[in-house]
């Protein structure tokens, strides 16, 4: 199995002005060399807004414009979106493949002490997306606090858990905790890309943008500042961890009480 080149983008993000954070990113993009996936933060055209003003279809002009930098860039690129679909909205991550194709992962826990709940409709189906013959499991924020809804399966294992994130400084002590132990517990590569920078509800975000291997130890970490970063996986060490440590075989079996749904591609 070949090596996967990730490159994460930590940004400030201007708020509810889709315009102008494409044009952000897009210049960002511009000075990223050969990759296989390119990840954004958590609500990249909008930080953590819940105003319905800025919610976009599928057709929309961020889902567009991710289809065609994809295509430019000739990799993945993955991040989330406030879409409104069928009556309903929803904090949607977004899988853009180079051909224009795309998964889609409704994000599961809405945060509570938000409007999210409110405003947001919960998804109920965790996506597993292959690339390069890599397994990933992409979530989204508060996410990030449950465990279970990350689980390793024996059956169906992933490689890589990434989240995406509008993740507030005054709670990294968690964010920088919960990475790594994810990474540790599952076995598997952990990725997760925050902003940056102060929002217009005075919320400051520290970035912490990480890369976990299957051990716990940090490959990357970046803190308070802009960054675009690309770093290369080793499939094959991720293999020998768990031929040597194989403790995903003794995990427990477990059902959620509402039935879990897992749509690979």
């Amino acid at each position: 199995m070949n090596n996967l080149s990730v490159t994460l983008i930590q940004s400030n993000l201007h708020w509810e002005s889709i315009s102008e954070n494409l044009k952000m990113f897009s210049e960002k993009l511009s000075s990223v060399g050969k990759t296989d996936l390119i990840v954004l933060p958590e609500t990249f055209s909008t930080g953590f807004s819940m105003n319905p003003k800025f919610e976009e279809t599928m057709d929309g002009t961020a889902v567009e414009w991710m289809r065609k930098m994809a295509a430019e860039k000739n990799c993945v690129i993955c991040g989330s979106l406030m879409i409104s679909e069928d009556e309903n909205f929803y904090n949607r991550l977004i899988w853009m493949q180079p051909t224009g194709e795309f998964q889609t992962y409704d994000k599961r826990h809405l945060f509570c002490i938000s409007d999210e709940p409110k405003f947001f409709t919960a998804g109920t189906e965790r996506l597993i997306v292959e690339l390069n013959g890599w397994k990933i499991c992409p979530l989204i924020c508060y996410d990030l606090r449950f465990p279970v809804w990350a689980r390793n399966d024996k059956d169906e294992a992933y490689d890589i858990l990434l989240y995406v994130a509008n993740w507030p400084e005054r709670r990294n002590v968690a964010w920088k905790t919960l990475l790594p132990a994810r990474a540790i517990e599952n076995q598997a590569y952990v990725i997760g890309a925050n902003r940056v920078g102060v929002d217009e509800k005075n919320i400051s975000h520290s970035g912490d943008s990480m890369v976990i291997d299957a051990l716990g130890k940090i490959l990357y970490h970046k803190e308070q500042e802009e960054d675009v970063f690309t770093i290369e996986l080793n499939y094959d060490e991720l293999q020998k961890v768990r031929e040597q440590l194989p403790f995903l075989n003794d995990a427990d079996d477990f059902v959620l009480n509402e039935k879990r749904k897992i749509k690979s591609h």
